[in-house]
């Protein structure tokens, strides 16, 4: 991979069992090229979000993928995740970057605001996410972001930027094309008719045939 390629950041369904869940995550790793696995989970507690880090964490870690935690710093460390993923609503990236330390990753969420992002950025963020580019029904998308957001962001700064929101593998070009270093991706992996492998295999058949 050049350092200018786009590639896939898988974010895990809202609500999973991490035993059942994990042979869906080992089939997607094993497919193709994936950068990243951010584990997100919604209205669960603590004790579940440490067994499913420790059910998934070795899976990706072991092949070499990044293992992010949404939301929680402080488990993200205890659990030896490769760092953070935190929102406007979340821990405030400052705080979060003491928590993990300046060995982790964190990236924060930035909606479709420049601000926000030259923040995150001149902070010290490990990357910034934009979206939602597309509808989604994984969230409620309050925000619309348009591909000339990652265009304007990667000439202008160094900092890598996530897409986010409603992409398949038939509407991602443009995103690439618009300088997207990653594409965060959840309903079409995981929901693939195909299942997840074949979803990865599509992603990075599209991926290389937006970079031409």
């Amino acid at each position: 991979m050049t350092e200018t390629a786009c590639r896939l950041y898988l974010v895990t369904p809202p609500v999973l069992e991490p035993a059942a869940f994990a042979p869906k995550l080992t089939e997607a790793l094993d497919a193709g090229d994936v950068a990243c696995v951010q584990l997100r989970l919604k209205d669960c507690s603590d004790d579940a979000v440490r067994r499913a880090c420790d059910a998934l964490r070795p899976i990706a870690q072991e092949r070499g993928v990044a293992f992010i935690l949404n939301d929680h710093p402080e488990l993200a460390r205890e659990t030896g995740c490769d760092g953070v993923h935190v929102g406007q609503q979340d821990t405030p990236y400052a705080q979060a970057r003491r928590i993990v330390g300046n060995d982790a990753i964190v990236g924060v969420t930035c909606h479709d605001s420049r601000h926000l992002a030259m923040e995150a950025g001149e902070a010290g963020a490990d990357y910034v996410a934009f979206g939602a580019f597309f509808p989604t029904t994984t969230k409620d998308a309050a925000f619309k972001a348009e591909p000339e957001l990652l265009r304007w962001w990667s000439e202008l700064m160094e900092v890598p930027c996530v897409a986010i929101g409603g992409i398949t593998q038939e509407n991602c070009g443009p995103l690439v094309s618009a300088g997207a270093d990653f594409l965060a991706v959840v309903g079409a992996v995981w929901n693939h008719p195909d299942g997840p492998g074949a979803a990865v295999k599509a992603f990075n058949a599209a991926i290389a045939a937006a970079e031409g």
